[in-house]
């Protein structure tokens, strides 16, 4: 007994030297594979510097993590004034690299990189690839755009450098992949979230583009779900915004397309929109939404709209109602009508199918009288 002891201690003894060892010689590997990405990008050639990038790119994000001290990022953004487009390429993907990760602990040093990749000078050449020969380049300038405008500290420098006129651009630009497009467009809503940028995005004329994008593209698309999020967000920040989408010939029509076609969140977005139009002016936009055929999408939306929707939507319907004195006693009792009704299509539970026309023929005459 005591023999066999002795050697289950001996085996485990041996076993996590040899453990110990391994791991050792794995870290000793990759603080070498580091060092040599860190000494190609600063004093490499050109075919070096590009290797190293990719090696970049296929590290772990602690291993990226790691390179925070040695200011890689410099290097790398030299790389973006080159003229050879595999450089580019590979520059960018680094510098993509090192601004996100799923690792919530090394949230901060992601969120610090893309402080210091516009620090570093950036800008001025991330702004000139968007329109360079090479598609790839110029895509993945775009995601780069889009994943540094996420840094509230990023925002302002980015909206001062002229980068909004060329995102604007972009919005419905058919030369360009949806990608693009919607990487653009996201990057302009990132924008978004600091008001004082928000007067600028409107006056860039990018209300007229998202609005001729949408007229353009397949309603329930995700192209149109982005650019409507987008216009939704300006009308709702900004009375100029408000006012350019409530007069633009062809808008509400746009709007009400939406509301009938659109995916989930479209539709929640396009009656939003109305909403705030009709809200600005009752007198005014009443008449020229109802012009435009939206009651039945309208009806339709408040049943098995989101529950944003359905509140919206309901609320429309209360602006849209011919009561000329609308008076809080008038909203109280349109509100206990279209509740009363909205009950009666909800209680058809599968039936919906066969009897929704009917039911909203009977609201519009209820509506009406």
């Amino acid at each position: 007994m005591q023999k066999l002891t002795k050697r289950i201690l001996s085996f485990t003894s041996s076993s996590n030297q040899s453990r110990c060892y391994n791991y050792h010689n794995i870290e000793t590997q990759q603080r070498k594979k580091l060092k040599q990405v860190v000494e190609s990008l600063w004093n490499g050639d050109g075919e070096s510097q590009i290797q190293a990038a990719l090696e970049l790119c296929r590290l772990s994000s602690k291993q990226r993590h790691k390179l925070e001290e040695s200011r890689v990022m410099v290097p790398l953004i030299s790389m973006l004034h080159s003229e050879n487009y595999e450089a580019v390429e590979a520059a960018l993907c680094a510098l993509l690299s090192l601004s996100f990760g799923s690792e919530r602990k090394l949230f901060q040093n992601f969120y610090r990189n893309k402080i210091r990749i516009i620090k570093y000078g950036s800008l001025p050449v991330l702004l000139s690839l968007l329109h360079c020969d090479s598609q790839r380049a110029a895509d993945l300038t775009l995601a780069a755009m889009l994943t540094l405008s996420s840094c509230k500290a990023n925002k302002v420098a980015i909206a001062s450098s002229g980068a909004v006129q060329l995102l604007v651009g972009f919005v419905n630009n058919k030369d360009y992949s949806t990608q693009s497009q919607l990487d653009a467009i996201a990057t302009l809503q990132n924008l978004t979230t600091c008001k004082e940028i928000v007067p600028l995005i409107v006056s860039s004329g990018v209300m007229l583009s998202l609005l001729e994008l949408i007229h353009t593209s397949v309603k329930s698309s995700p192209l149109v779900e982005k650019a409507i999020g987008l216009l939704e967000n300006l009308v709702s920040s900004s009375e100029s915004a408000l006012c350019e989408a409530a007069n633009t010939i062809g808008a509400i029509r746009i709007l009400v397309e939406t509301i009938e076609d659109g995916s989930s969140l479209s539709k929640e977005y396009a009656v939003c929109i109305l909403l705030l139009v009709c809200q600005s002016c009752r007198e005014k936009y009443r008449g020229l939404i109802l012009t435009e055929g939206v009651m039945p999408g309208l009806l339709q939306l408040s049943v098995d709209g989101t529950w944003r929707a359905k509140s919206m939507a309901r609320e429309l319907l209360l602006l849209l109602r011919d009561c000329s004195n609308y008076s809080s006693r008038c909203k109280q009792i349109d509100h206990e009508l279209i509740e009363r009704i909205m009950d009666e299509i909800e209680a058809e539970g599968e039936e919906l199918a066969d009897t929704t026309l009917r039911l909203v023929e009977e609201m519009i005459a209820k509506l009406h009288a």
